[in-house]
């Protein structure tokens, strides 16, 4: 049989339109209609890659075009000549001598960069048999770094020390293993605290979630100073004192409010505050750090690469990592911050609030804890119970935990119908409204 080669990239405008009931919504993105910069890889001999970069609806189109000019990297091209070297194949990506000019390494051409990255990684472990996640976790620690671009972030983290550190943690992983086989990966809950419902709506499904085994419940805040307090309390009321309620101000306040705002809310024991404001405030999240000490501070999901996060590390800026399976550049890139947070030892509870995030992300956690961090201390991957019915293989769970992926692949393919209905903006959906 001849070599596999990719032969053609369809590419994807797809949206659905979850503004209309409020999924999502939070005190900056008030209106989201989930989407994606979707891409499929076509190869000579008929298998398949999937991969996607998400959106909120309006720009898509951008991502949508970026990721078209990124798809002349791989057509024409053998899959092994992309995967004996990731490393080499990423920054073939990322530096470009004139497109890179339009990042560097951020914004729509590092989203559109997420998705191609992601679909060659799907098709690779498509190739291979394997879930993405145990394709990662069967690599040597040498192949894992040959997949790290180490640029910028060497004086945090070295090549050496990435090759040490996931050695040592060789031990025990098959036990690692046959816990998450048994009881999953842990995760936490947005689908009751989204901004824009009302009071009964999250009382009812926050009774739901207890229900169902949930102990971690997040809410969205930066609304009213004092509603935001009432909504906060009404929450904390229902899970009761014992269960864990994060806090998300999705970049809303500036320093000064955000650190009196975060301490007026510390009355109700946040776990943490998520993206208390600007994401690209490293010394304003330190700040906010210093000052109100009693509540964790999260941040990651709008951190554009590596390097940020680098710096977030080393300024102490940061309680908890949130990486993002598609705001980053793919896999290769997450691996990078995967591993420096294991070397200034921060927790990873990956942002998966978005179509396709949750199947992208479940992967990542449990290739982390059977490889990298080896605990699941202070560790939760976030989930929210929304259009997953699009996925073939979407994400399965039990009793508040992520149950391990089994089919091959990064579990991003989503049913031809939903393609077809719900692309922008000629699909039925669509015409529809």
């Amino acid at each position: 049989m001849s070599e596999l080669k990719i032969t053609n990239v369809q590419v994807i405008d797809l949206r659905f339109p979850t503004s209309r009931e409020q999924i999502g919504s939070d005190a900056v993105n008030t209106d989201p209609d989930y989407s994606a910069a979707y891409c499929i890889l076509e190869t000579n001999h008929g298998l398949r890659g999937f991969g996607l970069t998400f959106t909120l609806g309006r720009g898509t189109e951008l991502c949508v075009e970026a990721l078209r000019y990124l798809s002349r990297f791989v057509i024409g091209r053998e899959l092994s000549a992309l995967t004996d070297n990731l490393g080499a194949f990423y920054r073939e990506l990322t530096s470009d001598s004139q497109f890179r000019w339009l990042g560097p390494e951020k914004g729509v051409i590092h989203l559109a960069t997420g998705a191609l990255v992601n679909a060659v990684w799907d098709l690779y472990a498509r190739v291979e048999g394997k879930p993405l996640w145990k394709l990662l976790a069967d690599m040597s620690a040498e192949e894992i770094v040959r997949a790290i671009d180490f640029r910028y972030i060497s004086d945090a983290l070295t090549r050496e020390e990435a090759l040490q550190l996931l050695r040592e943690r060789e031990k025990g992983q098959e036990a690692r293993l046959a816990e998450l086989r048994q009881t999953g990966y842990p995760a936490y809950t947005t689908s009751a605290g989204w901004f824009g419902y009302s009071d009964e709506k999250i009382i009812r499904l926050a009774n739901e979630g207890l229900a169902e085994g949930w102990t971690h419940f997040k809410l969205k805040v930066g609304g009213d100073p004092n509603d935001d307090l009432r909504r906060a309390r009404l929450l904390r009321k229902v899970i009761g004192p014992d269960n864990k309620l994060m806090m998300d101000a999705n970049q809303k306040w500036d320093i000064g409010e955000a650190i009196e705002r975060t301490r007026m809310l510390a009355e109700v024991d946040p776990w943490w505050m998520e993206e208390p404001t600007s994401p690209d405030d490293i010394l304003g999240h330190a700040r906010i750090r210093r000052e109100v000490p009693q509540v964790r501070i999260a941040t990651g999901e709008h951190c554009h690469n590596r390097v940020m996060f680098k710096q977030l590390m080393q300024a102490g800026s940061i309680d908890v990592c949130q990486i993002d399976s598609c705001r980053l550049a793919g896999v290769n890139e997450n691996l990078a911050v995967i591993l420096m947070a294991a070397k200034f030892n921060i927790p990873v509870c990956p942002h998966a609030g978005g179509v396709g995030l949750c199947e992208y992300v479940q992967h990542l956690s449990v290739f982390d804890y059977l490889r990298v961090s080896a605990t699941l201390e202070d560790r939760v991957t976030e989930f929210v119970d929304h259009l997953h019915e699009h996925f073939i293989d979407p994400v399965r769970i039990r009793n508040a935990h992520y149950l391990l992926p089994e089919q091959p692949g990064y579990s991003a393919e989503i049913y031809p119908e939903t393609l077809r209905d719900y692309s922008y903006p000629d699909g039925r959906i669509w015409r529809e409204a």
